[in-house]
C-alpha cells in the first residue's frame, strides 16, 4: 500500500498512501479527513501523496485493517473498539463526559496519551490526529422527552454503554450497520437512533425521524487518524516531522472548528423545518439515577478488570480532571 515511485535522481522519491474512512457526508469527520491529502501534499512539497477512500473497508474493520497492514492509513472511531478496550468508550459512560469541551479537557489531560499507547501496542498504529463527531443526538419518529418515553422503543445504538442504559430504561437497543438504518426506519424495524447530529443531517434521517433530541447520552464519539507503524517507519524522518506538524495543525482546527460544524448542520436542518429539543437537567437527572446507570458502569468495570486495569480508578481520575469530585 506504500509505494516509492521511481523518479530521476535529482528529485526526491514520492510516497503514495491510501487513507480509508467511513462515508459520512456533511459530518466534520468526513470534511476534515478529506482535507488530509491537500494538507500533507502541501506540508511535504508533494513528496507524500494520499488518496482517501470510503469504500475500501467497512467502518468496524478499519483499525484491524491498519493493524494487519491491509491498508496503510485510516480515520477510525474509538467506539468501534469499546467492547474490547473499554478505555476507548469513556465518553459513552452516562453522565461522565457531557460535552465536547469536557472531552477535549480529558483528552489533553491524559486520555489521548493513554489511547495512543493502546493504538501502538494493540493495533500497531501511530496516531496522527484526534477529533470528534458532531454531538450525538437522538433522532426518533415519536417524541422521546421524558424517561417513560424510552420504554419499548427500538433504538439503534453504536456502543455497549448506551445499549446497557437503554436496556435499563426499558428500551430495546438494536445494533445495525449504517447502510441498514434508512430501510429500518422506513419499515418500522427501529423507532429511532443515536447518531452524530451532522451525520444525521447528511443522511437526512430527519425526513423519517423528525424529532431531534439532545439527551447528552454518550454525547461525544471520537475519531483518530492512524497510520500503520511499519509503514510510518519507512517514511524518511524529515517527512514524518512535516506530517506530524501538519496533523497537529489539523487536530487544532478540528477542535476549534467543532461547534461551527454543529451550528451549520443545525441551521440547515432548521431551514427544513426541524425543531431541536434539549433535555432539561431535571429529566436528565432522572435517567442518571443510580438504578439505571449502575448496570452500565458495572459492566464497564467488569470489562476493565478483564482487560487489566482498574476501571473505578480510571473513572475517578476523569471526575477529578473535570472537577466532578468536588460537586455536592
Amino acid at each position: 500500500m506504500l509505494a516509492l515511485s521511481a523518479v530521476p535522481a535529482a528529485r526526491a522519491q514520492t510516497i503514495d498512501l491510501t487513507l480509508a474512512m467511513i462515508p459520512a457526508p456533511a459530518d466534520a469527520y468526513s470534511i476534515i479527513t478529506n482535507s488530509v491529502p491537500e494538507r500533507i501534499a502541501r506540508a511535504t512539497n508533494g513528496r507524500v501523496k494520499i488518496i482517501t477512500s470510503d469504500s475500501l473497508v467497512p467502518g468496524p474493520q478499519l483499525a484491524a485493517a491498519v493493524r494487519d497492514g491491509r491498508i496503510p492509513m485510516a480515520s477510525t472511531l474509538h467506539t468501534y473498539l469499546a467492547a474490547d478496550e473499554p478505555r476507548m468508550g469513556i465518553f459513552n459512560l452516562p453522565g461522565l463526559i457531557e460535552d465536547f469541551t469536557q472531552y477535549t479537557f480529558v483528552c489533553n489531560a491524559f486520555w489521548c496519551g493513554d489511547v495512543a499507547k493502546i493504538w501502538e501496542e494493540k493495533y500497531n498504529s501511530i496516531v496522527l490526529a484526534e477529533g470528534a463527531w458532531c454531538t450525538q443526538q437522538l433522532y426518533s419518529k415519536e417524541p422521546i422527552r421524558k424517561l417513560e418515553d424510552f420504554k419499548n422503543k427500538r433504538l439503534r445504538v453504536h456502543n455497549p454503554q448506551t445499549a446497557e442504559l437503554m436496556n435499563a430504561l426499558g428500551a430495546k437497543p438494536v445494533p445495525l450497520p449504517l447502510t441498514e438504518i434508512v430501510p429500518a426506519l422506513e419499515r418500522g424495524v427501529i423507532d429511532g437512533l443515536f447518531t452524530s447530529l451532522c451525520y444525521g443531517h447528511g443522511q437526512e434521517y430527519w425526513r423519517l425521524a423528525k424529532n431531534v433530541q439532545n439527551w447528552a447520552l454518550g454525547p461525544i464519539n471520537g475519531w483518530a487518524i492512524l497510520v500503520n507503524k511499519d509503514e510510518w517507519n519507512r517514511i524518511p524522518p524529515d517527512l514524518r516531522d512535516a506530517i506530524r506538524a501538519e496533523m497537529q495543525a489539523l487536530q487544532k482546527d478540528a477542535v476549534y472548528g467543532y461547534y461551527a460544524y454543529v451550528r451549520k448542520a443545525m441551521a440547515e436542518m432548521e431551514a427544513q423545518g426541524v425543531k431541536f429539543w434539549v433535555a432539561p437537567r431535571e429529566e436528565r437527572n432522572r435517567i442518571f439515577d443510580p438504578k439505571y446507570i449502575t448496570p452500565v458502569y458495572d459492566s464497564w468495570y467488569k470489562r476493565a478488570k478483564e482487560v487489566g486495569f482498574d476501571g473505578q480508578a480510571y473513572v475517578q481520575r476523569i471526575r477529578e480532571v473535570l472537577g466532578k469530585d468536588l460537586e455536592r
